[in-house]
């Protein structure tokens, strides 16, 4: 157990001196907050980096419009405790007048990426944190923990900065910005078990409970005001918990009665799949679909 705690510490520090180094060397960063599990280790992270002072930058939260209200719910009650400056930009707004449309299989995450570079964009942000993890997907395996984006917001995996023990570069010319990832060499079972130790309050969702449900391309989905089942999906009623939480027209959940952070640490530590490659359609569009959604300047 004391190793464990040793490497969690270990993690935790990293992630401390990342939040430190940026702040201290760019001017506008922010944080991508939308109350899923990585994004709330994130926070709590930046809290405990600047404590007694407040969390020194705003938190930016991409709506797809298909949300979970127990997350959004969670969102709104974080950012009111630890008062904190909340920027939305909807999608439902660029589909509106016509920017973006809906795409033929429903799902809107693909569709996060022009709302996300507009919104960096009109806040003139200069460092994006994020809660990427390289076990999450292979394109994020081999992003680094600074990720240059170029004056359109793109990514080049071709042309990424080498990174020599804990010296990180964040520079960049003007219109560029960079994307940070506190949590790059995290795994799922070391973000569960450091929620476990600091005792971090999660969505519901993330536990065992019962929900309506159909089975549509091997998961899960859960139904919703914008995810009705089609012709031949039967609705059953499942005790399943989310790995992941995302767009609901696109992310799974999985059978499980861990509904206990304890009991959800057991069932992570025994997996063989990422969450991801689990239960996200949006990831299996194509074998690189993660890849060409970050080239063009996705999370």
């Amino acid at each position: 157990m004391s190793r464990q705690l040793d490497q969690l510490a270990m993690l935790e520090s990293e992630a401390i001196h990342i939040f430190r180094e940026v702040v201290g060397e760019l001017e506008r960063p922010v944080l991508l907050f939308s109350g899923g599990k990585d994004s709330v280790v994130m926070l709590h992270l930046a809290a405990k980096a600047f404590w007694p002072c407040p969390v020194p930058f705003p938190v930016l939260h991409v709506d797809t419009g298909h949300n979970f209200p127990e997350v959004i719910d969670y969102r709104d009650r974080t950012v009111a405790r630890l008062g904190l400056r909340l920027v939305v930009t909807k999608v439902q707004d660029y589909i509106k007048d016509g920017r973006l449309a809906e795409r033929a299989d429903g799902t809107r995450n693909p569709l996060q990426t022009l709302p996300l570079l507009d919104a960096i964009a009109a806040g003139r942000f200069d460092a994006v944190f994020g809660g990427g993890r390289r076990d999450e997907e292979k394109a994020r395996a081999k992003e680094r923990v600074v990720s240059l984006r170029d004056e359109f917001g793109q990514w080049d995996p071709r042309n990424q900065r080498p990174e020599l023990w804990n010296l990180y570069n964040p520079r960049h010319r003007v219109g560029e910005h960079v994307r940070i990832f506190p949590l790059s060499n995290w795994t799922e079972l070391d973000v569960w078990r450091w929620i476990e130790a600091e005792n971090i309050e999660l969505p519901s969702l993330y536990y065992a409970h019962d929900r309506d449900v159909f089975r549509r391309d091997g998961m899960w989905l859960a139904v919703g005001e914008a995810n009705q089942p089609r012709a031949g999906e039967r609705v059953e009623r499942r005790r399943v918990r989310y790995r992941t939480v995302g767009d609901m027209s696109c992310t799974g959940a999985v059978e499980s009665d861990a509904d206990t952070v304890a009991r959800v640490v057991e069932e992570v530590a025994l997996t063989r799949i990422t969450e991801r490659g689990a239960t996200r359609a949006d990831d299996r569009l194509t074998e690189a679909a993660m890849e060409d959604r970050k080239k063009e300047g996705y999370f």
